[in-house]
C-alpha cells in the first residue's frame, strides 16, 4: 500500500502552529491589540519566549507590531489579516476542548 504524502504547506503550518506558547500568543490576540505586558500575564510566558514567538509570528505576517511615538514609547501587537484568518481554526480546537479534553 502507497503511503499518502504530506503536503509541504501543511506541514509547515502545523510546524509553526506546534511550537510552544505560538497559537496560545495568536489565540489571545483574537481579542484585540495588546502590549508586551498584557500578553505575557494573561498566558505566563516568560518574556524572552514571548518575544521570540512575537518576531516569528511578524516575520511570517500573522502579527503586526506598531511603535505608538508616546511618552513612554506605547508598542502594540495585533493580528494581521493573515492572523486573523486562524480564528476559525483555534475556535473549533476550543469547542473541542470544551468537550473532549479533561482537567486534572
Amino acid at each position: 500500500m502507497k503511503q499518502p504524502t504530506i503536503c509541504p504547506k501543511f506541514e509547515k503550518a502545523m510546524s509553526l502552529l506546534s511550537q510552544r506558547w505560538t497559537a496560545l500568543v495568536i489565540y489571545q490576540l483574537l481579542v484585540g491589540p495588546q502590549r508586551f505586558n498584557e500578553i505575557q500575564s494573561s498566558i505566563g510566558i516568560s518574556g524572552k519566549v514571548l518575544s521570540d514567538r512575537l518576531k516569528d509570528l511578524e516575520h511570517q505576517g500573522l502579527v503586526k507590531r506598531e511603535v505608538i511615538p508616546e511618552t513612554p514609547v506605547i508598542i502594540e501587537y495585533s493580528l494581521t489579516e493573515r492572523g486573523h484568518s486562524i480564528e476559525p481554526i483555534l475556535r473549533e480546537i476550543e469547542k473541542w476542548s470544551q468537550v473532549w479534553v479533561k482537567t486534572e
